[in-house]
């Protein structure tokens, strides 16, 4: 669910009710909709912090009960918030006048109010021969972020859908393998703007979502306020169930303790790449400020918090860190801090300009045997969208290094829109 940043308020209000009401909407989604940042250690890039500006009147992730609780707020009765929220998560309207169960002054008051629906469009999308779909989102700043869309069919012809979301506009971390950490970082992603990426591949599929993972572009972690709010809302409003949910990280410190304080039913995937702390500074320069020792301590605080077990990530690039030896390795480091682990290796998707190269099919089938001879639960992730640029980042760095202009853009001259990620 890649989606575009939606509605900064610039409207204003013409109506009497409207204006008197002004205030008082603020305070039903404020809390909901404002984005804060999760500062990881002062050793990563001060830009990790730089938040949207908050768009409080955006529709798209609020609650069936901040819904009703706006309608009586314009004057209506309950139930309108009812009919809100089934036109937004069920109907899936992209636009308040497409709210045709709405008496017409209803919507008219909304807009003139300053409300938006929170739905961006679709900048461009590749589709790959294996039915991958990967689609650009364009925000309202003219910035692009890409979500994907992965079908499975399984053996009695029922389709899982999974949508990879993006939690930021680029990423600060910069992990040396990544093609979204080149394209650059811009700023967190709002709520809506994650759940619309959800609503976006459900778009084009014409197919119920069923499974959200968020590793898209961005680290999560660093989003955390926007990131469980837009959670709460995929399982709630959205239905999609908990277990049917992946937050994944590179590791953020004090996050997954904050993370387990939830008590999700959902999973966290770690990004490893490596078996050791020097390999891995080299992998994930952010590994200098949270030791490997510190992160393996919080997935283990974070299991017998949560008694859900942690899924590690381990990319597999030829001949740095895909060697027999290094799963031996990775197999006594996880049995050093405790149980409860699976390991998900993902065989490197190739990208233009990096120094890294996809392992042999052998290489890969010795890692894996390697961990299973020592007791741990592996599985290797099916490559996918290869021709469709799925690595995370590859297609929006193809079309976008800093924001798209227009030439409204042009004749306004508003920096926010110029100045480059």
């Amino acid at each position: 669910m890649i989606a575009t940043k939606f509605s900064m308020l610039q409207h204003v209000c013409f109506v009497p009710f409207a204006r008197a009401t002004r205030h008082r909407s603020f305070t039903v989604s404020a809390s909901a909709s404002a984005s804060t940042t999760a500062s990881p250690s002062r050793n990563l890039t001060a830009s990790a912090s730089r938040a949207p500006h908050v768009d409080p009147r955006v529709l798209l992730g609020m609650s069936e009960h901040d819904l009703q609780q706006l309608a009586v707020e314009f004057g209506q009765q309950s139930y309108r918030g009812k009919q809100l929220h089934h036109l937004i998560y069920k109907r899936k309207a992209k636009e308040i006048q497409d709210f045709s169960h709405l008496p017409q002054a209803f919507r008219n008051d909304l807009i003139e109010a300053g409300w938006k629906l929170g739905r961006s469009p679709i900048y461009h999308s590749v589709t790959a021969a294996d039915g991958t779909v990967k689609l650009l989102i364009k925000l309202e700043d003219n910035r692009l972020i890409e979500t994907v869309g992965i079908p499975v069919e399984d053996e009695k012809g029922s389709m899982r859908l999974t949508a990879c979301v993006s939690s930021q506009v680029g990423c600060p971390l910069r992990c040396s393998f990544c093609a979204t950490g080149k394209g650059g970082y811009s700023r967190n992603l709002q709520r809506h703007e994650i759940i619309e990426q959800v609503l976006a591949i459900e778009d084009i599929f014409k197919h119920r979502v069923t499974n959200v993972v968020f590793m898209g572009m961005g680290e999560p972690m660093l989003n955390l306020k926007s990131v469980l709010d837009a959670h709460r809302c995929l399982n709630k409003d959205i239905q999609i169930g908990q277990r049917m949910i992946t937050i994944s990280t590179v590791g953020v410190p004090n996050t997954i303790k904050r993370l387990a304080s939830q008590k999700l039913q959902s999973t966290l995937a770690v990004s490893l790449h490596a078996p050791n702390q020097q390999l891995r500074e080299m992998i994930v320069p952010s590994a200098k400020s949270y030791p490997l020792d510190a992160i393996m301590k919080d997935c283990r605080d974070y299991f017998a918090e949560t008694n859900r077990r942690v899924s590690f990530e381990y990319a597999l690039l030829a001949g740095v860190n895909d060697s027999v030896e290094q799963a031996r390795e990775l197999a006594d480091l996880l049995h050093e801090w405790g149980r409860g682990y699976h390991v998900n290796l993902i065989p490197f998707n190739p990208i233009e300009g990096s120094e890294y190269r996809r392992p042999y099919r052998k290489a890969v089938s010795a890692f894996a045997g390697a961990l299973e001879s020592r007791k741990i639960t592996v599985s290797i992730r099916q490559t996918r969208g290869l021709d469709a640029s799925a690595a995370c980042g590859q297609l929006r760095n193809n079309f976008q290094k800093s924001p798209l202009v227009t030439e409204s853009d042009h004749e306004k001259s508003e920096p926010d829109v110029a100045v480059a990620c």
